[in-house]
């Protein structure tokens, strides 16, 4: 019998997707669902981004590029994320553009971890960290993140798991993904400082570092003293331009490592498409009107369902900082989250993720996404507050 490689044996699915599709056999039955489940803006691409690339397909720009990204497009990346970190000086050479985020989260692992090298990574957590850390060959290490300390690392714990053996620090902030949560700047400092004895890299997942609410300034790793030179700051276009179809991402890493993910890149991927990242030059310099509008969109929503959870008996949930999750808290209901989303999904038509979609320490809570209208957000309040209410 034929077999398979040994890194593959166990590698778990996104359960975002695996609901998803549950969701859309409901629906192809004739069910009504409101999708919370899909971490994407509902809103639709700006014109003028999208102009900007019916306009480069057009004109022919449908080459290959420089593997490493366009250098006009890592140039607007440079100015834009200095000016968005402290003024901290970039030079596009450290930029690294890719197809969509998860490349530049993966071949950066791999160009830096070896077999049995332990990393770090939060827990509730987007589900890839895990997956990609063994992949590479490392160990995962889960750091917890409680609700009692707003979903930032567990600092006791964090001090405990890191060792000689760890060889990178994954972090999510501002917008970390279930939680909506933002790591304080004291936290930060607290991680840079271990990072820095324990001469460890830091990848710091800053994707949703436009997605920010009540104008709460968050700081980057990367502009604390002496993380310039370890830190990996993965962002893309997802989720700011609503770009998630596009497959736009990118990276700021120190130079030495861009040119080694760069031939992870040749070798596996190969360039970026020509038209998309003039579209991305597009969304870097161009009319931020409507990305604004989608925020402050954002913000309403998230205030209105978020006293909509808070508002049904027995359900607890922190108003999020940033990015478009809330994570209620059900352990009252004594159910495993994973049968309670099911059910829920099963006999509401709301389809949203279990906590543990995102860890083991996910337990007792639920994922939803409030990128939806406001009239489905309404709607699946009432049809959460039916189904808590006569909860067997």
């Amino acid at each position: 019998m034929l077999k398979f490689a040994n890194r593959v044996q166990d590698l778990q699915t996104e359960g975002a997707l695996q609901v998803l599709a549950r969701a859309k056999e409901l629906e192809a039955g004739g069910r009504e669902i409101i999708h919370l489940e899909v971490g994407e803006p509902d809103f639709p691409t700006p014109g003028n981004i999208c102009q900007s690339a019916i306009q480069a397909i057009q004109n022919g720009h449908t080459k290959y590029t420089s593997v490493r990204g366009m250098p006009a497009l890592r140039e607007a990346i440079a100015e834009r994320a200095s000016k968005r970190r402290d003024n901290i000086p970039l030079d596009a050479q450290r930029i690294v553009v890719g197809p969509g985020g998860k490349p530049l989260l993966f071949f950066p692992a791999m160009a830096i971890l070896n077999p049995g090298d332990e990393v770090l990574y939060p827990d509730p957590g987007f589900p890839t960290y895990r997956e990609m850390i063994k992949i590479a060959g490392g160990v995962p290490v889960p750091v917890p993140l409680y609700e009692e300390n707003n979903f930032s690392f567990d600092l006791n714990a964090f001090d405990r798991l890191i060792n000689q053996k760890t060889r990178l620090i994954i972090i999510n902030t501002p917008g970390s993904n279930p939680t909506g949560s933002v790591i304080p700047p004291e936290d930060l400092k607290h991680i840079a400082e271990a990072a820095r004895r324990y001469d460890c890299w830091v990848m710091s997942d800053e994707m949703y570092e436009n997605i920010v609410f009540d104008n709460l300034q968050v700081p980057s790793i990367l502009t604390l003293p002496g993380m310039d030179e370890r830190t990996i700051v993965v962002d893309g276009f997802s989720k700011t331009f609503a770009m998630t179809g596009w497959r736009l991402g990118y990276a700021i890493m120190p130079k030495e490592l861009a040119t080694r993910v760069e031939l992870l890149l040749t070798h596996g991927t190969g360039s970026t498409a020509e038209f998309t990242q003039i579209a991305g030059i597009e969304a870097m310099t161009g009319d931020q009107t409507e990305c604004r509008k989608m925020v402050e969109a954002f913000q309403v929503r998230r205030d209105r369902f978020i006293a909509g959870l808070n508002s049904i008996p027995g359900v607890h949930c922190l108003s999020p900082k940033a990015a478009f999750y809330a994570f209620p808290n059900i352990k009252s209901f004594g159910i495993r989250s994973s049968e309670l989303s099911a059910r829920i999904l099963n006999e509401t038509g709301v389809a949203l993720l279990p906590g543990t979609a995102f860890g083991q320490y996910g337990e007792g809570y639920l994922r939803l996404s409030f990128a939806n209208s406001i009239e489905n957000l309404d709607k699946a309040i009432e049809k959460l507050r039916q189904f808590f209410k006569n909860i067997k």
